[in-house]
Parts: structure tokens; sequence; C-alpha cells
């Protein structure tokens, strides 16, 4: 596996991203992803417009050709497959959690959550905490499998931990690093490893 092919794997998860952005998804030096993506705009695989990048639809269809050559192997590996299915497993009960952090119960409707109940944000950060650790075994196969996924475990964790210490923020807001985001990030990752759509 090459610089190249992370590159675009990177974007294909963050899809107009900055170079800083490419190197923190997937373990890379900024300077190597830097120069990746001048090879790839040159190459016409990435369009860069005011510092993001963005796979043009050719790059697209070569990365995932790319997939089956890549990873067969790790997809093949009795702790990928466990780790994939706990993932799956526990991946709608953070949709659930999502759900009723941003929205509340007022009156038998539910309407946007405007923070304001500190207990009610208190328990869902406690389920936060409760899911996580639920998911710890799960992400430890991962990265088992497949070391750079350990990048996610580690994000999940500090998001985690500021969300714990009062900073909601990072349960869910989609401008950071939030749990919510990471997430979301990491199955993406494992559904283009797998080649599997998004069933949502």
């Amino acid at each position: 596996m090459n610089d190249m092919h992370l590159v675009m794997h990177g974007l294909a998860i963050k899809k107009h991203a900055t170079p800083e952005d490419v190197a923190s998804g997937v373990g890379l030096d900024l300077d190597a992803v830097r120069e990746t993506l001048g090879k790839l705009v040159a190459a016409r695989r990435v369009v860069e417009a005011q510092g993001r990048y963005l796979l043009a639809p050719a790059a697209r269809m070569l990365l995932d050709a790319d997939y089956g050559r890549y990873y067969d192997s790790v997809r093949a590996s009795p702790a990928f497959q466990a780790g994939y299915a706990g993932f799956e497993r526990l991946n709608g009960a953070l949709k659930q959690l999502i759900t009723d952090w941003q929205t509340i119960s007022v009156r038998g409707q539910r309407v946007p959550n405007d923070h304001s109940d500190k207990d009610y944000d208190a328990k869902i950060v406690d389920r936060l905490g409760d899911l996580h650790e639920r998911a710890e075994e799960t992400l430890e196969k991962l990265a088992c499998a497949l070391p750079r996924l350990a990048i996610y475990r580690d994000k999940l964790e500090a998001a985690l931990d500021k969300a714990e210490k009062g900073a909601i923020a990072w349960v869910s807001d989609a401008r950071i690093e939030s749990y919510h985001t990471v997430w979301y990030e990491l199955h993406e990752d494992l559904l283009r490893l797998m080649q599997r759509e998004r069933s949502e």
C-alpha cells in the first residue's frame, strides 16, 4: 500500500479536505500528504479549490478498484471480521444515542435539544461512556487487523474525554473531530474497505 492510495482513501472519507485533514485521518506525515496531493492534482485525479481537495470522478473508480487488491487479506482475517461485526452491532445504538442528544421530548413531541437541561445532557454523556466501554474490544480488534485504524480508537477516546469534562460540542459537532464525527468516518472507512454501501 502506498501514500497515493492512502491519500486518495483519506479524501474519499473526508470528502472536501485540507492536507491536515487527510494527514490526521490516515496517519501520514503532513509533508508527504502535501507532496502526494500535488502529484494527484497534476495527474488530474484530485481537484484543488481554496486549499481543499476533492477526488475527481475517475479517481474514485480507480480507488474502488484498489480496495480488493490492498485489503483482501485484511477482510479475511478473523480479527477484522469480528471487529466489523461488532462495530455494526453498536452502530445502531450510537445512532439512537445521537438522536437522543440532538432532540428532547417536550409534552410528547421531539424538539431540537437546546442543551439547557444539563441533567439530560449529562445522562446522554454517561450513556456515551457506557457505549464506548462496550466498543473498546471492537476497536482493539480492528486496530489489530489494520494498525492505522488505531487512529480512530485514539480520537474517539479523546473526544469522549473532552465531552465527559463538560465540553459538550465533542459529542456530535460536525465541525470538529467529535465522537459522532469520528465514529461516522470510521464507519465510512470500514464500508469502503468492505466495498459495501451505507444503509442509512
